[in-house]
């Protein structure tokens, strides 16, 4: 599988994460992002074209250097200070506190350890820093859930960890956020790929 995880599923990757409904779905929750933002699993950058200038730094990270070597952005070009680090959602290479936004899509579906990506982002978040995320996932279809459920094994083992059948949102709240604006729908194509999750969540205040 090294030569499939190098050379081939990067391609693959990047070319599902730029299809026309996945762009939509980018421009309906980057432009968001202001100040200091960190992005989670950047790939190949195709979510810096949305941002605006109201952020002032951006920190990408994502643990495939494969990924990142296909960005075709002109990172001198971009209107804010930008970094990339090799480094995975479960260690953050940042301090504490450092950021007013993180921003995770299409990334959830494969982390490893959720629990504790989450507490990282938790911990380099400012008081009432937020979360922006738009992620695939659980369907709300029992029929549709059925199939998730057969082929996420062999999806996993294809897609680089991706999982088809992760609820998204009730992760995200069961991992110390409170979700403030949640919206879903079926993007086009194939349904157990297809069901969407994008919005806000903030860490809870107990």
């Amino acid at each position: 599988m090294n030569f499939y995880n190098k050379y081939i599923l990067p391609k693959a990757i990047d070319w599902a994460c730029d299809q026309s409904s996945s762009r939509k779905q980018r421009e309906k929750i980057i432009p968001l992002a202001s100040g200091n933002v960190l992005e989670i699993g950047v790939g190949s950058g195709l979510n810096l074209p949305f941002y605006t200038s109201k952020v002032k730094t951006l920190t990408a990270i994502d643990p495939s250097k494969e990924l990142w070597k296909r960005t075709q952005i002109n990172i001198e070009k971009l209107p804010f200070d930008f970094k990339f680090l090799i480094a995975s959602a479960e260690n953050i290479p940042e301090n504490d506190h450092s950021f007013d936004c993180v921003v995770i899509t299409y990334t959830l579906c494969t982390i490893p350890n959720l629990k504790l990506a989450f507490s990282e982002i938790k911990r380099v978040l400012k008081p009432n820093g937020k979360l922006l995320f738009c992620e695939h996932g659980k369907a709300p279809e029992k029929g549709i859930q059925k199939y998730q459920n057969i082929i996420n094994p062999f999806w996993k083992r294809i897609g680089g960890g991706c999982n088809l059948n992760r609820n998204i949102p009730a992760l995200i709240e069961e991992n110390g956020f409170t979700i403030s604006k949640l919206e879903t729908m079926y993007l086009p194509g194939w349904k157990p790929a297809s069901f969407n999750y994008w919005g806000i969540a903030e860490v809870k205040i107990y």
